[in-house]
């Protein structure tokens, strides 16, 4: 059963508490009386309340010296100052002293419950707020970040010199290159590395969703929306927001994006109110951003403000020396996750950078962790390594299973794929959803795998 949000009432005068204390219940809500400042503050001490409706006049203190006690002993309650006509400007002083709002007695029922929810949306927001905040805090990924080509050194160089900046960067680089990797290091080198790190997957929701996920929506903004819910920009306030495949973004979409970027400032879907946020923004693409703007596909401003400082992540093919130094990596990765004792012999090596890894790092990590899983002994060998890596050309979907019957992880994933869309009948919504993927991103891997036309 749904827990009932608690209301703490503070009123002397008993009548009163006790014809709401029945109204409040009966709309669903927990309540607790008090008669007094002292008894107020005791009790939400013992019980944090949700929300505390609080009378400005008391008998042994006055409502704002209440106020003050409660920010300090229940400071994630929600406080709604209760005043007569006469009590208006003290009503007002309450709100700049952190107050969510008033209401002026006898105030009609349905008008009190509206404040109440609202207060009660409010503290919910604030937590998840909270709560993202506190998980959102990544740590340095410094020791997954391989390589000592002259490229990578120079590419980690750049980086350190633009980590202390809050200057806009553009991450640039091909599928798998490690982009965001790259920008988890930026954030980590900052000085917002204690404040969160949002990643915002722009290729996964269609522009609606992208939109209310990034500056959130208003109760009643739109079918469904039934309560309201911040964006990802407010979650990432005082950090950093991570924006990646910024060019599947939409021109309507961009549009706001551009205003953030100018004006620190946005407004809720369906709200008028301007919220202000102090956060620093990465995007990364692995497409040409300078051509679609020549297209007109890409808003010319947005780009520049953007690209303040490009940041490009080489291919791995234009590093081949890191190729031996990440393969050992990836090999000491899973013998910690799996308990393997496992290397990567010398013969392997060679047949590992001799492929033009267009998949770049993260194929290569695939890679090693299916030769690791093939492999019984303690050594990876040539043989263990899937055919098209032996054959020093890029995967291919169609291609055969190894010499020990063992697909790649391509070949795996499309007959996945496949598997499902002969379950949903063509359905691909429903496939989407059973892969756990989004549809954008199914159309995406249907393109890539040559299966478009089921």
């Amino acid at each position: 059963m749904k827990d009932r949000p608690l209301l703490l009432l503070v009123d002397d005068d008993e009548v009163f508490r006790r014809v709401m204390t029945g109204e409040l219940e009966r709309l669903g809500y927990d309540v607790a009386g008090a008669s007094s400042g002292g008894d107020a503050l005791r009790k939400a001490s013992e019980r944090e309340p949700a929300v505390v409706l609080l009378d400005l006049r008391l008998p042994d203190m006055g409502g704002l010296d209440v106020l003050k006690g409660l920010r300090e002993c229940s400071p994630a309650s929600e406080v709604l100052m209760l005043t007569g006509h006469g009590s208006i400007d003290t009503a007002i002083e309450s709100i700049r002293m952190g107050a969510f709002d008033y209401v002026v007695k006898p105030c009609p029922l349905g008008e009190l419950e509206l404040r109440v929810q609202r207060a009660v949306e409010r503290r919910a927001l604030r937590r998840r707020a909270s709560l993202l905040e506190r998980g959102l805090a990544p740590a340095d990924p410094g020791r997954a970040i391989v390589g000592e080509s002259p490229p990578f050194r120079e590419l980690l160089q750049l980086v350190e010199r633009v980590a202390a900046s809050d200057a806009s960067v553009l991450v640039t680089g091909e599928t798998g290159a490690g982009k965001e990797m790259i920008a988890k290091l930026l954030h980590a080198r900052s000085p917002r590395r204690l404040k969160p790190f949002v990643i915002v997957e722009c290729a996964a929701l269609q522009e609606s969703l992208l939109q209310s996920e990034l500056f959130g929506h208003e109760r009643g903004a739109f079918t469904g929306a039934d309560r309201a819910k911040p964006g990802l920009f407010e979650v990432a306030h005082g950090g950093t927001i991570f924006l990646d495949e910024i060019a599947d973004v939409s021109l309507a979409t961009q549009v706001k994006l551009l205003r953030v970027l100018d004006t620190a400032t946005f407004r809720h879907v369906g709200g008028t109110a301007e919220i202000t946020v102090d956060v620093r923004v990465i995007a990364a693409t692995n497409r040409d951003l300078a051509g679609m703007v020549r297209q007109g596909l890409f808003r010319e401003d947005l780009f520049y403000r953007l690209s303040t400082i490009a940041v490009v992540v080489p291919a791995l093919r234009e590093r081949p020396s890191d190729v031996a130094l990440l393969a050992r990596h990836f090999a000491e990765r899973l013998n910690e996750r799996y308990g393997f004792r496992k290397e990567v012999s010398p013969s392997a090596l060679e047949v590992l950078q001799a492929h033009p890894w267009p998949g770049n790092v993260r194929e290569l990590s695939h890679v090693v962790e299916a030769a690791a899983i093939v492999c019984d002994g303690p050594v990876i060998l040539p043989q263990h390594l899937p055919a098209a890596v032996r054959a020093g050309r890029p995967a291919a979907a169609g291609d055969p299973p190894g010499d020990e019957g063992t697909p790649t992880l391509a070949e795996l994933e499309r007959r996945h794929i496949e598997a499902v869309l002969r379950a949903t009948e063509g359905r691909r919504s429903q496939a989407a959803r059973l892969l756990g993927i989004s549809e954008r991103n199914l159309y995406r891997k249907l393109r890539e795998y040559g299966l478009a036309g089921h």
